[in-house]
């Protein structure tokens, strides 16, 4: 039995940033044929251990060394594809929540054109920028730093997601300063410019040995979204949309109540487990970044893997602090392969374990057509009519198993 019920069960939906399970069919077109983030992993670290993840049914999504698939999964399982185009995380969370989109958000593998970053000069008073090209964050920093310090000028770069990134020194540049010019970013960056997000990148250093290091205090200034998701639903329906990460920057704050930043996926679990807790009714939307941020962008696939058994260790305490009736699900906004030559996010299906806590079985829920039936599933969970219509709901068929 759960806990005891002082509160109305509640949904929760805990997003493993970036682990995702299998390319998709049109990954070619993306560079990404024969991703799978998942399996490359725990075949790069020799097997994880992931004995809760696994007991639910993630073995059997796809193969997962170490985790093997098991006949009496206790929770459902599937994969969901993703019916939007591009492959990033502002993408990959509207889609969850019902926005879907027909025309992938703009990416600049050249740099961006002179005309924006012209216009990002005037309008924010620096004396100029640095890098503008594609380009793995740790690394940029470490090739550009010194001259940024010494000049003022922020580094602008990019990557294969549409992101406009600004990373500039704490202390010679100012912490708040890098938010302000980036939020004036964000209001410049419109029409045929209109990428997903502007990040500020703020980094220290140089430590003894000359390394710049960026810290956790990464912000991000996402495009607000063009059309009600789920959380906008939810919010008119005086349900609280509780995020736990960087869920409140991903949508603009529209339709989100709360969303603390989070230091690194253990305080962000901590967090996650206190808003489950949390007396008050509300849905719980949680993103653990690591993954994506320090691992899957590096190509450190051992310290993925070990992530990976470090979230499974804590799956326990988030069981524990469920009552009956409560809904998880566990799932990934895209993939990021760290096996790949590539540091970039990687065109996979996501996957999908789902339980109510007092169900003891599993069902199938095979391959989803979009991402888009987990908002679904939610806006059915609190029993609202009023549907965005751009997916399905599994609840029953967690239900019935």
């Amino acid at each position: 039995m759960g806990n005891s019920p002082s509160r109305a069960p509640r949904a929760i939906v805990l997003v493993l940033d970036s682990v995702g399970a299998g390319a998709l069919p049109d990954a070619a077109e993306y560079g990404d044929e024969g991703a799978n983030t998942l399996s490359h992993t725990a075949e790069a670290c020799g097997g994880l251990s992931m004995p809760v993840l696994g007991a639910m049914g993630l073995g059997n999504i796809t193969e997962i060394a170490g985790v093997p698939p098991t006949a009496q999964p206790t929770a459902s399982w599937g994969r969901n594809a993703e019916a939007s185009k591009g492959k990033d995380t502002t993408t990959g969370h509207w889609e969850m929540m019902g926005l879907v989109l027909r025309r992938a958000l703009p990416t600049y593998p050249d740099g961006f054109p002179a005309e924006v970053l012209s216009e990002f000069v005037r309008l924010t008073g620096v004396p100029g920028v640095l890098g503008n090209y594609a380009a793995s964050g740790t690394v940029i920093i470490q090739d550009l730093g010194a001259e940024h310090v010494a000049t003022g000028k922020p580094i602008v770069y990019t990557s294969a997601d549409s992101v406009f990134q600004i990373a500039c020194h704490e202390e010679a540049f100012g912490l708040e300063r890098l938010y302000e010019v980036s939020e004036i970013a964000r209001g410049m960056l419109t029409g045929d410019h209109c990428v997903g997000r502007v990040i500020a990148r703020p980094f220290i250093g140089p430590d003894a040995e000359g390394r710049y290091t960026r810290t956790h205090r990464r912000r991000d200034f996402a495009l607000k979204p063009f059309e009600p998701t789920v959380l906008d639903l939810l919010q008119a329906a005086g349900i609280p949309v509780l995020g736990v990460g960087k869920i409140g920057d991903i949508f603009a704050w529209q339709g989100v109540t709360s969303s603390p930043h989070v230091t690194d996926n253990m305080d962000g679990f901590s967090r996650l487990v206190e808003a489950v807790r949390h007396p008050e009714q509300g849905f719980v939307f949680a993103n653990l970044v690591d993954f994506d941020m320090l691992w899957g962008h590096r190509n450190e696939a051992e310290a993925y893997g070990a992530g990976l058994e470090a979230v499974d260790r804590r799956m326990p305490e988030l069981l524990g602090a469920m009552i009956d009736g409560d809904l998880l699900i566990v799932t990934a906004d895209h993939g990021c392969d760290p096996t790949t030559p590539s540091t970039d996010h990687s065109r996979e299906y996501a996957p999908l374990i789902a339980t109510v806590k007092g169900v003891k079985r599993g069902a199938r829920l095979g391959t989803r057509a979009t991402f888009g039936d987990i908002g679904e599933t939610v806006l059915d969970f609190y029993g609202l009519r009023d549907r965005c219509g751009r997916g399905t709901s599994f609840l029953q068929e967690v239900l019935s198993a």
